[in-house]
C-alpha cells in the first residue's frame, strides 16, 4: 500500500514539478531537464500585455461570480432547508445538473441561446460571469444547506420565534452567524474553480474578455519557459486560494464541535 501511495504522490508532484523546473530554464528542447537558469519568463509574462489583461479580467470574472453566486446561493439554501424536505431535495437535485454536465455540452447550450438577434449577449463578460456561476453555484448552495441543516438552523429559528424574534432579527442574529464560516468556504472554493475554468469560458467568451487559462493555451505554442512560467502563476493562485479553503473549512469543523 505505502508503494502504491509513493507512486501516485510521485504521478501527482512530477509534471507539477518540471512545470517549475521548466519556469526557471534558459531553454529546454529535446532533454529531459532545461539548461541553464533564469527568471525572465516571468518577467516576460508580466509585461505581455495579452496575459496581464486576461489576469486582470479572471480577477474581475472571479470577484463578481462570488457576489452574483452569494446573492443567489444564500436566499436559496435558506429557502430550501427552511421548506418542506421535498423542495430541499429537488434544489439539491437542480444543483447537481451543472456538475454532472460536461462543461462543453453547457458551452454550446450557451452559443446557442445568447447568439440570437433577441439575446446578443454571446462574448460580453457579464455572459462570462453568469457562466461561472452556473458551474460553480452547487459547491456554495451544497456547502451552505449542509451547515444549516448539521447545526439545526430551523430549530434554532423557531426556537427565537417563539420568544418574539421577528424575521430581521433571526436573520442577524441567528442565520448570517450560523452561515458565515460555510460562506466563506464556499466562496473560496467558487474563487478556485472560477479561476481555472476553461472550457466554458473558452466557447462564450469575447476577445476582450479572455481569461487567463484562454491566453495560456497560446503560450504552448511559444517559448517553452514562457509557456511553464505562465503556467506556474495560474498554478500559484489556485494554490492560494485552495489553503484558504482549506484553512476556512477547518474552522468550520472546529466551530461545529
Amino acid at each position: 500500500m505505502a508503494v502504491v501511495t509513493t507512486a501516485y504522490l510521485v504521478y501527482l508532484a512530477l509534471p507539477i514539478a518540471l512545470l517549475v523546473i521548466g519556469a526557471f530554464g534558459e531553454t529546454w528542447t529535446n532533454t529531459l531537464l532545461p539548461s541553464g537558469a533564469t527568471t525572465r519568463w516571468f518577467a516576460e509574462v508580466a509585461a505581455d500585455p495579452s496575459f496581464s489583461r486576461a489576469f486582470w479580467t479572471s480577477l474581475k470574472v472571479t470577484l463578481a461570480t462570488c457576489a452574483l453566486a452569494t446573492l443567489i446561493g444564500l436566499p436559496l439554501a435558506y429557502a430550501a432547508t427552511g421548506a418542506a424536505r421535498g423542495f430541499g431535495r429537488l434544489v439539491r437535485f437542480v444543483m447537481m445538473v451543472p456538475v454532472a454536465a460536461p462543461e462543453i455540452t453547457l458551452g454550446f447550450g450557451f452559443l446557442i441561446a445568447f447568439s440570437t438577434a433577441a439575446t446578443p449577449w454571446l462574448g460580453s463578460f457579464w455572459l462570462l460571469v453568469a457562466g461561472h456561476t452556473l458551474l460553480t453555484l452547487p459547491y456554495l448552495v451544497a456547502a451552505l444547506m449542509n451547515d444549516m441543516e448539521a447545526l439545526g438552523l430551523a430549530d434554532l429559528e423557531a426556537a427565537a420565534a417563539t420568544l418574539g424574534a421577528g424575521f430581521w432579527r433571526r436573520l442577524f442574529d441567528i442565520v448570517v452567524p450560523v452561515c458565515v464560516t460555510s460562506l466563506f468556504t464556499g466562496l473560496v472554493t467558487v474563487a478556485a474553480i472560477s479561476i481555472g475554468e476553461f472550457q466554458l469560458s473558452n466557447l462564450i467568451a469575447g476577445f476582450l474578455d479572455r481569461t487567463y487559462p484562454i491566453v495560456l493555451l497560446q503560450a504552448f505554442y511559444g517559448a517553452t519557459g514562457f509557456a511553464c512560467a505562465a503556467t506556474v502563476v495560474l498554478l500559484v493562485l489556485s494554490l492560494l486560494t485552495g489553503t484558504a479553503s482549506a484553512l476556512f473549512t477547518a474552522a468550520a469543523i472546529r466551530e461545529s464541535r
